[in-house]
């Protein structure tokens, strides 16, 4: 995350599927000055002392909104929730001058995999912009596999689910038939046991419905004794 900004261009605005926010529509963060929402519970202090005040964008809100009404999936803003970790963990890290508007999208309830591709390539026109757009998860998030002493231990199945993801996403593949082995995902070794629920994979469907094209790994490392793996499309 703490490199990452030096490879890409300073963005205009900064859009953040969260795997931390599900609604029945497709809901886009609407505040001017977004609060800080603290999803979480049971940490020291100091985690819900984090602050990061980047602006809003009410107008890409709105402008958001228009192009996935354009695309009939159902839209809503909501003007009062605010910056939940899966926006203001990796976004501290990466711009924590906090001087660039900022806003979230929510995934789908229902979980469909489908149904997240859509919602990418309903906003494939961003693609042309300065916007750069962070699908916010995890590639495993099985929490109780994970070692809070971050001890790596070997973990075959762990290792199959991330091969099969980064050969998935980066192979010069059809992107029709990306599109349906991610959808298919828990066809893939392992799945269910990296994901035991999918919130924190389906981002990644999001930004591969909107960038149609091969991706590269940027991160493939251990978080709290899992690997974990991240794309730049």
């Amino acid at each position: 995350m703490l490199q990452l900004p030096s490879q890409l261009r300073k963005p205009d605005a900064i859009l953040v599927i969260s795997a931390h926010w599900e609604e029945s529509a497709a809901t886009l963060l609407g505040a001017h000055t977004p609060p800080m929402f603290y999803d979480y519970y049971g940490f020291p202090d100091e985690a819900y002392e984090i602050t990061y005040p980047a602006p809003g964008s009410p107008d890409l809100a709105n402008r958001l909104a228009e192009l996935l009404h354009k695309n009939n999936i159902p839209t809503h803003i909501d003007p009062k929730r605010g910056f939940d970790h899966g926006l203001f963990i990796p976004l501290k890290l990466m711009y924590p001058q906090a001087n660039i508007p900022s806003l979230q999208l929510s995934l789908l309830r229902g979980l469909n995999p489908a149904a997240h591709i859509a919602l990418g390539k309903a906003l494939r026109e961003l693609m042309h912009e300065n916007i750069l757009v962070v699908g916010s998860g995890f590639s495993f998030h099985n929490m109780r596999a994970f070692s809070w002493q971050g001890i790596n231990t070997p973990d075959p199945a762990n290792d199959a689910f991330q091969n099969w993801l980064i050969e998935v996403c980066t192979s010069p593949i059809p992107q029709s038939e990306r599109e349906q082995r991610l959808t298919e995902w828990e066809k893939a070794p392992s799945a269910r046991y990296c994901h035991p629920r999918e919130e924190h994979l389906l981002p990644l469907h999001v930004c591969c419905g909107m960038a149609e094209k091969p991706a590269k790994v940027i991160f493939d490392d251990h978080i709290l004794g899992k690997r974990g793996v991240a794309f730049l499309l």
